[in-house]
């Protein structure tokens, strides 16, 4: 099958879907962990395969240590997924909340509602996890999916889409086509010329590969180029604190988006050479005058740089950070809110660590990916921004002519959302 029917055949999935009820959602979504549990051994199976393929990759450079790393699938990657789905399903339905409810006049209502964005497209690279994310997210939110793995996880992603479409085949009243997978590099090329059928592209991967479907495509891109983290260790910062968040911020999970890059301290910091001297200690190597104060290490490397003040801080910050997310540690609430306030990142932070950024941590289930756009979503992207809202007009016979002509007024109250509203049976507003 080529690609355009692919992606029709998306297109008229997601016209289903939008009017598929919170229960079927849930089932399917409870079917497909259900479905993953039974048949893990499978999946294990197919990834083993995939990380024989991989291992002479490896050797030869071809493939870093990190990316075979992410591509391994063990039981506790498998658990968090099957719980993952799980936890998607206990969710609040994302799909037809009302936004805003405003009386224009008597018997004349405005609805601002929620509804899905239809067809999404997703790249990403070698991480199989991914596939049941994103499959779980799209069905609760009522979108179809087209999704294209990295080719060194083309067993395991075949295996898990398999096991997940024969459960939602089972669900009655569940359409087909709802989640599609490609494998093929020209399949991206395709995808990225759609259009028509596809409405939002999101990318989940390095720079290069967000930069190249940029430069590539004319639908929407949701994401991220560069996780260029700060951390700003103000005057009244507390050693032990700044300690243990900078430490966790880039040794946790080194190669993370939201891992810190950049280290910032204040000229009166009276603790400086202890606290370089305890990230050392912690294997971090430091680098105090790097070519490139916007460079993403992906490592156990830090940059840091003495700072005159809060200003020079988030000067730099806003001058070299790439407006994924930032963090102030220090004790004077006055100079976090003017930080958070000032800092112009998704994610803006006070005394935490930067790998807080993340659609789980949020309590989103899960995410697509962390988004820097200033349009529609940003920061950790979950269900909520898998929506986008339509306006639904209730009246019983107004014209507009009365209104123009002076006939009648408008009064423009707004009134309390309240949950829902249903206009004859099965019809959601």
């Amino acid at each position: 099958m080529d690609f355009v029917e692919i992606a029709k055949n998306a297109k008229a999935a997601s016209l289903l879907t939008a009017s598929l009820s919170q229960e079927i959602k849930n089932k399917a979504l409870n079917m497909m962990a259900d479905a993953i549990e039974k048949a893990k051994e499978e999946i294990f199976e197919a990834n083993k395969t995939d990380l024989e393929l991989a291992e002479p990759l490896v050797k030869s450079g071809e493939l870093s240590k990190s990316t075979f790393n992410r591509l391994k699938l063990d039981e506790n990657k498998m658990r968090d997924m099957i719980a993952g789905i799980r936890e998607i399903a206990k969710l609040p339905d994302p799909v037809n909340r009302k936004l805003l409810v405003r009386e224009l006049d008597e018997g004349l209502t405005l609805y601002k509602v929620s509804c899905p964005i239809g067809v999404l497209g997703i790249i990403f690279e070698a991480r199989p996890d991914v596939i049941s994310q994103i499959s779980s997210l799209a069905i609760k939110s009522s979108n179809a999916v087209i999704l294209k793995g990295g080719k060194e996880t083309t067993h395991t992603n075949k295996k898990i889409l398999e096991i997940i479409n024969s459960a939602l085949a089972d669900v009655e009243g569940f359409p087909q086509n709802v989640i599609q997978q490609v494998f093929t590099r020209d399949d991206v090329g395709e995808m990225l010329k759609c259009d028509k059928y596809i409405n939002l592209i999101i990318p989940r991967g390095g720079n290069s590969l967000v930069k190249f479907i940029k430069e590539n495509t004319k639908i929407p891109v949701l994401g991220h180029a560069d996780g260029i983290c700060h951390i700003f260790a103000d005057e009244s910062a507390d050693l032990m604190t700044a300690e243990k968040i900078i430490i966790d911020a880039k040794t946790q999970y080194p190669s993370a988006c939201n891992s810190v890059e950049t280290l910032l301290i204040h000229e009166k910091f009276p603790h400086k050479d202890e606290l370089l001297a305890a990230l050392q200690l912690a294997e971090i190597k430091l680098i105090d005058n790097p070519e490139s104060w916007a460079h993403e290490y992906g490592d156990k490397i830090l940059a840091f740089k003495t700072v005159k003040n809060l200003d020079e801080a988030v000067e730099h910050i806003n001058t070299y950070g790439s407006g994924h997310t930032d963090c102030i540690i220090t004790k004077s609430v006055e100079n976090a809110e003017e930080f958070m306030n000032r800092v112009d990142s998704a994610g803006v932070y006070f005394n935490v660590s930067t790998r807080f950024a993340d659609g789980f941590r949020y309590g989103f289930g899960a995410e697509v990916g962390i988004s820097t756009n200033k349009t529609h979503a940003r920061g950790p992207v979950g269900l909520e921004g898998l929506t986008i809202y339509k306006y639904k007009l209730i009246g019983n016979g107004q014209i507009v002519s009365d209104y123009v002509e002076g006939r009648k007024q408008f009064h423009h109250k707004d009134l309390y959302p309240g949950i829902r509203l249903t206009v004859g049976p099965k019809r959601c507003l």
